[in-house]
């Protein structure tokens, strides 16, 4: 249903959009991600763009799927995980350590992200994967579970193409 102006009369911009700080107030989404040590994405989320991105480890963490190891047990949780100054927040360390999961997070105003950057590269690769897939370069749906379906598709199209390598 349009009115008189042309313009659709349905909400305009979709769910979990939010105005983007760095992008003049633009409305769009982010995408957070988390890979295990050779880049392949192991739990992928969504949010606005006016999101922190400190307020999606908890949701990420816990959206870790049962990992299937050649030895013992099925893991629900890795052993390490490497973040940056985004995520130096006292009750996101303390909650990474009831979970046993060893942190390496860099403290904002005491260290530099340069350190990270052996570990990170792999993060930003992935992520370049993503960007590749121009469905989630510019976002088109409105609804997010759609977004959210498309950018696990993408996911599992770059972990079948590094595994069948």
């Amino acid at each position: 249903m349009r009115n008189r102006l042309g313009e659709h009369a349905g909400p305009e911009k979709g769910d979990l959009t939010g105005p983007n700080p760095v992008d003049r107030g633009k409305y769009g989404s982010k995408i957070h991600l988390v890979t295990e040590r050779s880049g392949l994405p192991v739990s992928v989320g969504i949010s606005g763009a006016n999101l922190h991105d400190s307020q999606a480890l908890i949701p990420l963490v816990k959206g870790i799927p049962p990992i299937r190891s050649r030895r013992g047990r099925r893991r629900r949780k890795p052993g390490k995980l490497h973040a940056d100054k985004g995520y130096d927040y006292a009750h996101l360390r303390r909650w990474l350590r009831e979970r046993g999961i060893t942190h390496r997070i860099a403290r904002k105003g005491v260290e530099s992200s340069q350190r990270l950057g052996r570990h990170r590269w792999t993060v930003e690769r992935t992520m370049a994967w993503l960007a590749g897939c121009r469905r989630l370069h510019r976002r088109y749906e409105r609804k997010a579970d759609h977004f959210l379906a498309f950018t696990s598709i993408a996911c599992t199209l770059i972990c079948y193409r590094r595994l069948t390598k």
